[in-house]
């Protein structure tokens, strides 16, 4: 703890910082609230989404055999075209948010595809928007618990230390001022109870 210096001047200053931190308290602690709840929301929908995602494999595994024959299938048929993000503000904080995404239209012959292509390529995009949105969310949640970390130490800071700090000090300066104020008439009177004498 710095050496406060005991004088009116310091007395205001630390006054003036008492109000300070008890006016922004309580907006840290309302900030803090917020990046709670919308972390809440954001592992909530994590959370749908990685049920949704495990259900579509769980599809796939009734399908996997058919995907074992050797019909002409490969990467190419699933082409990432277009990833649209765009940025979002929740508390102050710029998050990423998942905007959609668009797949490239591969032609290939129908005559000589399976019907199930057509329907497998449609699941396996499903799958890949999923993870697509899942890794955005993640990057969402980084960022709010991030920000979530600073407001707590802000809030723990302010109610734990600066505000029952700077009572202290204003508590400490009045008692001395106090006290110098009371020595100065007690002072006073003994003078002019010499000077009395005197005359």
């Amino acid at each position: 703890m710095l050496k406060i210096r005991l004088t009116k001047n310091e007395l205001k200053r630390q006054k003036d910082a008492l109000k300070m931190y008890t006016l922004y308290l309580p907006t840290l602690i309302l900030k803090k609230q917020q990046l709670q709840l919308e972390i809440r929301k954001v592992e909530e929908r994590q959370h749908r989404l990685q049920k949704e995602k495990d259900s579509l494999e769980q599809e796939f595994r009734h399908w996997i055999a058919v995907f074992g024959e050797d019909v002409g299938l490969s990467e190419k048929m699933i082409v990432l075209e277009e990833f649209r993000r765009g940025i979002g503000n929740i508390a102050g904080v710029s998050i990423p948010l998942f905007e959609g995404a668009r797949f490239a239209k591969i032609g290939y012959d129908l005559w000589t595809m399976p019907l199930w292509v057509d329907r497998g390529i449609e699941e396996l995009q499903r799958v890949m928007l999923l993870d697509l949105e899942l890794q955005v969310l993640k990057e969402q949640y980084f960022l709010l618990f991030a920000e979530l970390r600073t407001v707590t130490q802000r809030v723990n800071l302010f109610e734990k230390v600066k505000i029952p700090e700077t009572k202290m000090n204003i508590k400490k300066i009045s008692i001395y001022l106090g006290d110098q104020q009371t020595a100065s008439v007690v002072r006073g009177k003994i003078a002019k109870r010499g000077l009395e004498r005197v005359v």
